[in-house]
């Protein structure tokens, strides 16, 4: 069963913009991009290292440490040296408050 949590208010987040939430024992990346809201796992799968602090390009964020990318909608692994997807969490705006649902 999932848990539905408030992440941010819209327009605190700038376009581009990202802002690190927990849930759980977990950190996420809230992306705003385009318009829309990404959540993703703020883990690169190659080396378990931060998302947080990587440019957003073409709708990837690129890791800071190793410059492996990752798509913000699928969390697909779309360069080397990561092979595996983030997971990545659906997102829903309402009233002007960003939800996450996590499990």
């Amino acid at each position: 069963m999932s848990t539905r949590i408030a992440a941010a208010r819209v327009d605190e987040i700038p376009d581009p913009g990202k802002k690190l939430i927990e849930a759980d024992d977990r950190l996420l990346l809230l992306i705003h991009l385009d318009g829309q809201f990404y959540c993703l796992d703020d883990i690169c799968t190659h080396d378990g290292g931060t998302l947080y602090d990587g440019d957003l390009v073409d709708h990837a964020i690129r890791c800071p440490r190793h410059g492996a990318r990752f798509d913000v909608a699928s969390g697909a692994a779309l360069s080397m040296p990561a092979t595996e997807p983030t997971r990545t969490y659906p997102v829903t705006v309402e009233n002007g408050t960003v939800y996450v649902d996590v499990d």
